[in-house]
């Protein structure tokens, strides 16, 4: 399954302190139907903020606007949400899994180790995962760390029968089954990084992060050391192969605004 057509969007994000913050969501029109890597925050969550748990709404204070939700989003573009075959997330956060419910037809491929930590969260993990975006039991499709490389990163292929074209990167450590989302384009790859970094100036060499940003992920992260060691193999691979790859954050407004 090739590709052929695609569109960046930027579901409700909110602040942390002094910096903006956004929620990518990549749009990818195939043969075979429309995919979406991560859901964003929903349309329910825009209705009933209190699904998204007070401690998320009071430190993020994310825009509860319905119009930016990804279900909205992709109806202005002439789709419904019957066209969305296959949601493929990062991780299964709250701000990236909450549209899952508006898509209840669509097959949702998840890294199982990020499966197993939401459907059975440890008590640190509880507010992080939230039972409403999972009560209308999605169509799950649970993959294994397995595949063939991709550069020098372990590659799961995320779309059975999908060939090549769009494959989860496990980049564990902000949660425990963290990947990014590989997809292949007509000039190389675009990497959606999910949450393994959140401010552009990580990605550089040395790295730059605001404090206030590096402070929240040292706060949500559950494995730092893997953390830390995923970004700097994103930093040599930014670097490496810059003409091949271009990498984004989930929560990066510089990024977003570029590639619109």
């Amino acid at each position: 399954m090739c590709p052929h057509g695609g569109k960046l969007i930027g579901t409700p994000g909110g602040r942390f302190g002094p910096g903006r913050m956004v929620c990518h969501c990549l749009l990818i029109e195939t043969p075979a139907g429309l995919v979406l890597v991560d859901s964003g925050i929903g349309a329910a969550d825009i209705a009933d903020p209190v699904r998204l748990g007070r401690p998320f709404v009071t430190v993020v204070r994310p825009r509860l606007d319905p119009q930016e939700t990804a279900i909205a989003q992709i109806q202005a573009l002439g789709f419904d949400a019957a066209d969305v075959r296959h949601i493929v997330v990062t991780h299964l956060d709250l701000d990236h899994a909450g549209g899952i419910p508006d898509f209840p037809d669509a097959q949702v491929h998840v890294h199982a180790r990020e499966h197993a930590a939401a459907m059975k969260p440890s008590r640190r993990e509880r507010e992080r995962y939230r039972r409403p975006h999972f009560a209308h039991k999605p169509n799950w499709v649970l993959h294994q760390e397995d595949g063939e490389r991709w550069f020098d990163f372990d590659a799961v292929r995320a779309l059975p029968g999908g060939g090549d074209d769009v494959l989860l990167i496990p980049l564990h450590g902000h949660t425990r089954g963290h990947c990014g989302v590989a997809v292949r384009t007509g000039d190389g790859w675009l990497l959606h990084c999910g949450d393994a970094y959140f401010h552009h100036g990580e990605m550089l060499m040395p790295p730059e992060c605001p404090s206030g940003l590096k402070l929240f992920q040292n706060i949500v992260q559950v494995e730092r050391a893997a953390r830390v060691r995923n970004q700097q193999r994103l930093r040599e691979l930014a670097t490496a192969k810059a003409g091949e790859v271009r990498l984004i954050s989930a929560h990066d407004p510089a990024e977003l605004e570029r590639c619109q």
